[in-house]
């Protein structure tokens, strides 16, 4: 059997077990995301020097409390979004016309049988695009209660989102689970919960790239370019980048949702991202950027 140049490292998908509670490391990512995430919104919001055009007027988009607040609001619209996007998407969508998957066993009528399944998070199943859904619909909903401005603060949410997914896709790795597909290049690895095969740990080439790479996108375009001052134009480039990263990501990985016999699921997502990012760009360029009057 081919050995994997690179072993996987064997680390308990639970971090620790407190009597029935057990505290896993995918948990933990979606707290961490939200966590760091918060502190670098506040980090930005206390940079004065990204707030002097008068797009803004020498002030921030939102205070300390409104993005305190937001967050709560985004946690809601993440766990929410996130769980009835697997359902609607993944176990009614594409098992209800294909069904195909091994994971698709008994989906959608289990459903319907038994209603938990739908809240069942605890068994595996959450979906990106549902998540930025959820995000959306609670973006909407507070900006336009606290009188905010929407777009500048997708910009702001879309600048640290990259943080959360490069945190998701380190406890997917973690896990052992969407794993890549086979290969036989040098950092390979045979993935426990899979076959004996050495496959490509495609769970870090999408942390590699919607994490890191497109944090270093966000931020070059934040702090040296100001794109902010057009509101909405960083949020279209998160939507861009990610559906290319995440199709790209896809090739490598062994996905159980294909259909149309080669494009699976997560690449037909990247579809919707591209028009949404078509709109955001729409709507940053359609007026000319304020100046300062002098």
């Amino acid at each position: 059997m081919f050995e994997a140049v690179l072993p996987f490292p064997h680390i308990d998908p639970v971090l620790i077990h407190l009597g029935p509670l057990a505290i896993r490391w995918y948990a933990l990512s979606y707290i961490a995301g939200l966590l760091v995430g918060w502190w670098y919104l506040l980090r930005l919001l206390r940079t004065p020097s990204l707030w002097q055009s008068p797009t803004f007027g020498g002030r921030p988009p939102a205070t300390a409390d409104d993005i305190g607040d937001l967050v709560v609001w985004m946690t809601l619209g993440v766990i929410l979004g996130g769980r009835l996007g697997f359902v609607l998407i993944y176990g009614t969508f594409f098992c209800g016309i294909w069904g195909t998957s091994p994971a698709c066993a008994g989906l959608p009528l289990a459903y319907l049988t038994n209603p938990v399944k739908i809240i069942a998070a605890w068994e595996g199943g959450m979906s990106f695009h549902g998540g930025l859904i959820g995000v959306t619909i609670a973006l909407f909903l507070f900006a336009r209660r606290r009188r905010l401005d929407m777009l500048k603060l997708a910009d702001l949410v879309a600048s640290v989102t990259p943080i959360g997914l490069f945190f998701g896709r380190i406890a997917n790795f973690i896990n052992g689970e969407l794993w890549g597909k086979v290969t036989y290049v040098p950092w390979a690895m045979v993935f426990p919960r899979a076959d004996q095969m050495p496959r490509h740990p495609s769970q870090l080439y999408e942390a590699g790239m919607e994490g890191l790479i497109l944090f270093a996108i966000m931020q070059i375009g934040l702090r040296r370019f100001h794109l902010h001052d057009r509101p909405g134009l960083l949020a279209a480039i998160f939507c861009m980048f990610y559906g290319i990263f995440r199709y790209v990501a896809e090739i490598f990985r062994d996905s159980d949702t294909v259909f149309a016999n080669w494009l699976s699921v997560g690449q037909a997502l990247s579809i919707p991202m591209w028009m949404v990012a078509a709109l955001l760009f729409w709507l940053a360029f359609r007026r000319p950027v304020a100046k300062a009057v002098g």
